[in-house]
């Protein structure tokens, strides 16, 4: 998505990004952390209407980052609508974030407190713009659906990406991912946090409709020790560079209103 060289480092992490992404230091940056206290309640927020029923999941990849799942999006067969939106979103792709070893890494945070991990399901508004590219540049372009892990027991369906990982343990590979639809990842609620925000990663655009579910979903800590495997680079074993702890830390608020579903 961008030339410049960037990751989760020292020397490349999050509290570098301003200098090649000016953005970074923006007005509407995520992610965030939410108190629901201070979240106003908007009776105007209707549910989120999530359309997935059409499996069309392409592939999964490892793209130096986190691992992606990617989604034919040259229609409006996996959408979401509702809520905040004004009309339906497409499902592009999702990815994870997670932390090391028994440590958290979500990126939204509630009232301070982390989950071991964080789902981002990204959409884009096919409506008022010609392709995805052009709609992550624009304010109104991207709807993200956050959902947060908790540790407990095996997630039943999560092994289905899980499984594969291993075919995408390095960089830049990608294999084949057909019929999966991530309707079995949702919690049994989807009542929801929403905010003006960005993307989490360079280049950081401010152009996100974030809706983070309140809910989370169960996973298991075996479960979230294979997205450990993965390596942030396309080398043979090298332990420093397995990929845990892509996440970025909450962003200031800067005045943003968070608005709370029923």
């Amino acid at each position: 998505m961008t030339g410049n060289h960037w990751g989760y480092g020292k020397d490349d992490g999050p509290t570098i990004w301003h200098k090649n992404f000016p953005v970074a230091e923006g007005t509407r940056q995520s992610p965030i952390d939410i108190d629901p206290h201070q979240a106003s309640h908007d009776p105007n927020l209707g549910p989120i209407v999530l359309n997935y029923d059409h499996c069309t999941s392409i592939n999964i990849s490892n793209n130096g980052h986190s691992v992606v799942v990617e989604f034919d999006d040259s229609d409006d067969r996996s959408v979401i609508q509702g809520g905040p939106l004004d009309n339906p979103y497409r499902l592009k792709q999702f990815h994870f974030h997670w932390g090391g070893k028994g440590c958290h890494g979500s990126e939204h945070t509630v009232e301070g407190q982390s989950y071991a991990s964080e789902l981002h399901l990204v959409h884009w508004n096919a409506v008022k713009y010609k392709s995805f590219g052009e709609a992550a540049s624009s304010p109104d372009g991207l709807a993200v659906l956050g959902i947060f892990l908790d540790t407990g027991d095996d997630h039943r369906w999560l092994h289905m990406i899980t499984d594969a990982l291993y075919m995408v343990k390095f960089k830049s590979s990608v294999t084949d991912f057909k019929r999966f639809n991530p309707k079995c990842l949702l919690p049994s609620s989807l009542h929801y946090w929403t905010y003006p925000g960005s993307l989490t990663t360079p280049p950081l655009h401010e152009s996100v409709t974030w809706i983070v579910l309140k809910e989370p979903i169960t996973v298991s800590e075996k479960q979230l020790g294979k997205f450990r495997m993965l390596l942030f680079t396309g080398e043979e074993e090298d332990q420093r560079m397995r990929m845990e702890n892509n996440f970025r830390p909450p962003q200031p608020l800067k005045g943003r209103k968070v608005r709370s579903s029923n």
